[in-house]
């Protein structure tokens, strides 16, 4: 038997590589597994996103429908064209034997859904011999879920392991659906390059507006709370606290806060700056960063933010409170409005907390451990693939 014939085959089957925590869990753990034991494909619905040609060489990409970038820039074509994707799209999602042929017709040893999006493409895989595995990133009882929840709730017994990216994230499907018939479950939480954070801060960037910056990173959804961060930064304003607010990161929510920022005239100190292929310089060079989420699981921004060691705003939410102590490495606040603005306010009049919390951030770095992550990764891609020898 080949060397290639012995490695584990696994794919992974995703929506698109947009800018995103997810993705970049998925861009982790690739140029991380072992391409020794394990040969790795990624299976994308649309060539799409900001991320997409970031695969290590390694691993071999396929994908079943082209990508926005690819489109024309004529506004009748480029409408023509998505039609055309989309309704190619389904027919391919449809018909096992149109995915299977653009997949080679290859056996996989293990398929993965990274997010609730590609479950039902990998529990109805054509392949019934591969072993499948779920990734959870998902608040389950958040009101913006409860379209989703009958598929995903049915998608869950056909798996053969679901990894939650958070205790809190496996507990709250246990509370709210006790009687689920669940497989094998394990907790890994995200995986942070360290020195690529460090080394993609240095990068030069234009200067970020004069005074207090606070910095965001995230996509703009309505879940994101950049709606109540405006209302907030407006407030403060208006009261002669003099600050600075840079969000990286684009999305459906553009429009709306652009307009929300032109109607409270906050136009040049509440600035939308749009993706970046590298939003590390923006938090390295920005005073203090700034989380206002309705939801999160164990979210990358933040551990990015506490290795670039910056005095963080978090709301409490998913495992937040365990990668951030109150007062002491950051500031904790529930999704309010109010207690954005007593935050922020708290940052910009109290240097005590701000130098303490500095001096706390110095060794965090020590607090994640990398390789037990990867090696826990691994461990259940082995253990599945033995179950099936």
């Amino acid at each position: 038997m080949s060397e290639e014939n012995q490695k584990i085959k696994v794919l992974f089957r995703h929506r698109s590589m947009e800018m995103g925590g997810v993705e970049k869990v998925i861009l982790s753990i690739l140029n991380n597994l072992d391409p020794e034991r394990f040969d790795i494909t990624v299976c994308l619905n649309m060539n799409q996103g900001e991320l997409r040609n970031e695969f290590p060489k390694h691993v071999k990409k396929i994908y079943f429908t082209d990508g926005r970038e690819d489109f024309s820039k004529n506004p009748l074509i480029h409408k023509l064209q998505l039609v055309r994707r989309s309704l190619k799209l389904s027919r391919v999602l449809k018909n096992h034997k149109i995915s299977d042929r653009l997949l080679g017709n290859k056996k996989f040893d293990i398929e993965i859904a990274p997010s609730y999006s590609t479950f039902s493409s990998v529990t109805g895989s054509s392949n019934k011999a591969s072993r499948k595995i779920g990734w959870f990133h998902s608040e389950i009882n958040l009101p913006a879920m409860q379209p989703l929840v009958p598929g995903i709730l049915e998608n869950f017994p056909q798996f053969d392991h679901m990894i939650y990216c958070s205790q809190k994230i496996k507990d709250l499907m246990h509370i709210y659906y006790p009687d689920l018939k669940y497989p094998e479950e394990s907790v890994v939480i995200n995986a942070i390059p360290i020195e690529e954070i460090k080394r993609k801060a240095q990068e030069k960037i234009e200067d970020l507006p004069e005074g207090p910056v606070f910095v965001s990173v995230g996509r703009l959804h309505s879940r994101k709370g950049y709606h109540k961060l405006v209302d907030a930064h407006k407030k403060l304003i208006d009261e002669g606290f003099y600050h600075n607010v840079v969000v990286v990161g684009s999305g459906e929510e553009m429009k709306n806060l652009t307009e929300q920022i032109r109607i409270n005239n906050v136009q040049d100190t509440f600035i939308l700056s749009g993706n970046r292929m590298n939003p590390y310089p923006y938090v390295k060079n920005a005073d203090y960063f700034i989380l206002p989420s309705e939801s999160e699981a164990w979210p990358l921004v933040i551990a990015e933010a506490l290795i670039l060691q910056k005095p963080i705003i978090a709301t409490d939410t998913g495992d937040v409170g365990q990668m951030i102590k109150d007062r002491e490495t950051g500031y904790l606040i529930n999704y309010e409005t109010d207690e954005m603005y007593a935050a922020m306010k708290a940052f910009l009049t109290d240097p005590e907390l701000i130098s303490r919390i500095r001096k706390n951030l110095e060794n965090i770095e020590d607090q994640f451990d990398n390789q037990k992550i990867f090696d826990a990764v691994e461990g259940i891609l082995e253990n599945l693939y033995q179950k099936n020898q």
